[in-house]
């Protein structure tokens, strides 16, 4: 064939992606992971602005809807840590498309309910295919990426995710006072029903999941580059080391010590998120800032997340994942401490101190999925990066509650933001310690035949 792999020079699929332009195939995938991304993002922050109409429709307080935002968190959890795992049995593209379609339905099936317990029921079911849609997104675009580009390709389509945060906003805004709440539940779930046929059509299964089940790839290498001659010899990746399952394999020796020290990031990371986004704005309430400048403060984290991620993604692939992640948190160490410093300063210093831990926390919120993606090896990254979600979101569960404590003892509002830069700083060790086990080196995959 003109590029001048043959049957007897057996090469990877990752290398046959690396010594090609990213081209159409690419794009593709990178396209419809994020449009799945963003879905996601949108369904899980519009949920928020619907509280207000259906507690004063079906005549509740704010605090009987509590159950109906945590349900939906819950059934997130589960999604990633139980459902994630089928992906590395019957493919990722399957757990993919069969998770937008039942979210989608759950979602427009809320539209019908009058009463709170439906609805929290239809919230846990939604929330269980968005957290098997995202793993599979996220592992698929990392396995069709070049290895020049992966981290970059993930954190991309994890900004359709922050940008489905701001959509829904503005979409609320301009739905609900003219259509009601409902209508925000139908764009949520007519907008993925449409999208499952192009999810069926276009977007290619994982090759590494092809070949581990002997199955051809020949479609796939002719869509990545229609020279590829049909006899091209790719070692496909063996099968988890003694048959064990993607999730038993997650505490070999091999890879045990990596796994919970990414499962520490990630509960780190979450808690400081979540803490910020949850207790920023009742600080500068109380604080006596105006709302223009709690709203533009709050904002800020997460444009700061989304900008970083245009820095921390080319950084990570030229640099080193785990190099640039480390650096971020140390960084975000300083500047998290620098908010409880910035509460007495000028208003334009808070701003900027507040983009700038945004950077840090919401940019590594990003950031450490593109690492986990590039952590782990194909045969494991579904199952490695939706359990490392769902164990953090015991950090996203406990970081806004430890910060509820320690306002209700009454700590000085400076003192809270310099006691949370702590886990910045114990975040950044544990990457450089991943670092040190050889995260940043590539990852070697031994060759076996496979069908093409």
């Amino acid at each position: 064939m003109s590029s001048g792999t043959t049957s007897s020079s057996p090469v990877t699929f990752t290398d046959l992606v690396d010594r090609r332009r990213v081209g159409r195939l690419q794009y593709g995938v990178l396209t419809l992971c994020g449009l799945v991304m963003f879905i996601d993002g949108f369904d899980t922050q519009a949920i928020s602005y619907m509280a207000p109409s259906i507690a004063r429709e079906w005549g509740l307080s704010a605090a009987a809807l509590g159950p109906v935002f945590s349900s939906a968190l819950v059934g997130l959890m589960v999604g990633y840590l139980v459902l994630s795992p089928l992906a590395e049995r019957v493919g990722c593209k399957r757990v993919l498309v069969v998770a937008t379609a039942l979210f989608s339905v759950f979602t427009l099936a809320s539209m019908l309910v009058s009463s709170v317990v439906p609805l929290l029921v239809l919230r846990f079911l939604t929330g269980l295919g968005l957290g098997a849609a995202a793993p599979s997104a996220i592992s698929l675009t990392s396995e069709f990426a070049p290895r020049r580009l992966r981290a970059t390709f993930v954190l991309v389509i994890y900004c359709g995710f922050s940008l489905g945060f701001v959509v829904a906003g503005l979409a609320a805004g301009a739905l609900i006072p003219a259509f009601g709440w409902r209508s925000l539940f139908l764009v949520g779930g007519l907008v993925p029903l449409l999208l499952v046929p192009a999810l069926l059509r276009h977007l290619p299964e994982s090759v590494a999941f092809r070949l581990r089940r002997r199955r051809s790839v020949a479609g796939t290498l002719r869509r990545l580059d229609p020279e590829l001659s049909d006899d091209v010899d790719l070692a496909a990746e063996p099968a988890n080391a003694e048959g064990r399952s993607p999730l038993r394999s997650l505490f070999t020796r091999r890879w045990v010590v990596g796994t919970l020290l990414l499962w520490l990031v990630f509960v780190i990371n979450l808690a400081e998120f979540y803490a910020l986004q949850s207790w920023l704005p009742t600080i500068l309430n109380r604080l006596q800032y105006p709302t223009s400048a709690v709203v533009a403060a709050t904002t800020l984290t997460t444009v700061g997340g989304i900008a970083a991620a245009l820095v921390t993604g080319p950084a990570m692939d030229r640099l080193g994942a785990a190099k640039t992640l480390g650096v971020l948190y140390l960084v975000g160490f300083v500047f998290v401490g620098v908010v409880g410093f910035a509460l007495d300063a000028p208003l334009w210093v808070l701003l900027a101190a507040n983009f700038l831990a945004g950077c840090c926390v919401s940019g590594g919120q990003k950031s450490v999925i593109a690492f986990a993606s590039v952590f782990y090896p194909p045969s494991l990254r579904s199952t490695g990066v939706g359990w490392a979600l769902g164990i953090g979101r015991i950090g996203g569960i406990f970081g806004p509650i430890v910060v509820g404590l320690a306002i209700s003892a009454q700590w000085a509002y400076s003192s809270i933001f310099y006691v949370l830069a702590i886990p910045m700083l114990l975040a950044s060790l544990a990457v450089f310690a991943l670092r040190r086990r050889g995260a940043d080196s590539e990852v070697t995959i031994s060759p076996g035949r496979a069908a093409i």
